[in-house]
């Protein structure tokens, strides 16, 4: 198991050093002077080429990506062209939201995931079954921004149960700030949940076909009981698969759904650098995310081998 994820740790570095390559290359081919944005159209020249020597702009691209990247492997990932702030507390200002929208989004999509495909399972072949599962093929096949509008106008313009956007972390107690992440969440949760609960009834009405199945009936159990303590245990491992991938995800997709709703999450950071050409904060933040959605999915892995004895000695 030790080997297995040294092995698996390795595997990240051509991984990340890969995506560093692309997002330095998208960020600095794109169109557009990020000297002239922070000095205007009306600088003088002598400025401009003064900007573009102390940002290390007038070198060739390959020395640029070896001068960020070594700076990367001692921690610094620079700082912003218009805050002042290092990429780093940019980010980590900017991440509790998005951390919140992820972490509630999960929790709700498992929710909803675990019980649709129990009682798809339970109802299986009647009307309950195939208004589950139509639900889940809806779910799936919507994106989530277009979704989040749709939640926006229903419940928040029509039937104003919620805020429209917005985000006040630290300002509004628990509750308060639950009540303005619930939308976007579930445009985010569907997805998941609509995957899940597809799984878990897959999953269980395979395992229903078991012998140890049929002799727990013959014994008296009730069709509830065989569901609930013999078929659902066998869908646990498919479904924190699920979950560990998809919370990588989660965060990634919170990017479009922060711009939908107004929050101020890691999202509306890099669209906001996009914006202004701030191209330090546009690297740093992508490849902090990228890394996150790596290593979450490395701890997923490397969990199977505790959860299930199989894959151990398989690793």
């Amino acid at each position: 198991m030790v080997w297995y994820a040294l092995h698996r740790l390795l595997a990240l570095i051509p991984v990340l050093l890969v995506v560093a390559v692309v997002v330095f290359c998208l960020v600095h081919l794109a169109p557009g002077d990020p000297v002239l944005v922070v000095l205007g159209n009306d600088a003088r020249p002598e400025d401009v080429l003064a900007m573009r020597a102390r940002l290390g702009l007038n070198r060739p691209l390959v020395e640029q990506f070896w001068l960020w990247f070594s700076r990367i492997l001692q921690g610094d990932l620079g700082y912003s062209l218009f805050m002042r702030e290092s990429v780093i507390t940019l980010f980590m200002q900017h991440l509790k939201p998005t951390l919140s929208l992820a972490l509630l989004a999960q929790g709700m999509a498992m929710l909803l995931g675990i019980l649709g495909g129990i009682a798809a399972a339970y109802r299986r072949g009647r009307f309950t079954d195939r208004l589950i599962m139509a639900l889940a093929t809806f779910g799936l096949s919507i994106p989530g921004f277009l979704l989040g509008l749709f939640l926006i106008f229903f419940f928040a313009v029509h039937l104003r149960w919620f805020p429209v956007i917005g985000y006040k972390s630290g300002q509004l107690s628990l509750w308060q700030n639950l009540h303005y992440l619930f939308l976007p969440a579930l445009a985010l949760a569907i997805r998941i949940a609509a995957l899940l609960a597809r799984m878990i009834r897959a999953v269980m009405l395979d395992v229903l076909h078991e012998n140890y199945i049929k002799t727990a009936r013959a014994k008296g159990v009730p069709e509830r009981g065989v569901l609930l303590r013999h078929a659902f245990k066998n869908a646990w491992i498919p479904v924190l698969n699920i979950c560990g991938e998809s919370f990588g995800s989660l965060i990634t997709g919170a990017i479009v759904i922060e711009s939908v709703f107004g929050i101020p999450g890691v999202g509306s950071l890099i669209i906001d650098s996009i914006e202004r050409r701030d191209f330090t904060v546009i690297q740093g933040s992508v490849l902090l995310i990228t890394t996150s959605y790596v290593v979450i999915n490395l701890l997923v892995d490397l969990s199977f081998g505790w959860i299930d004895p199989r894959l151990k000695v398989k690793a």
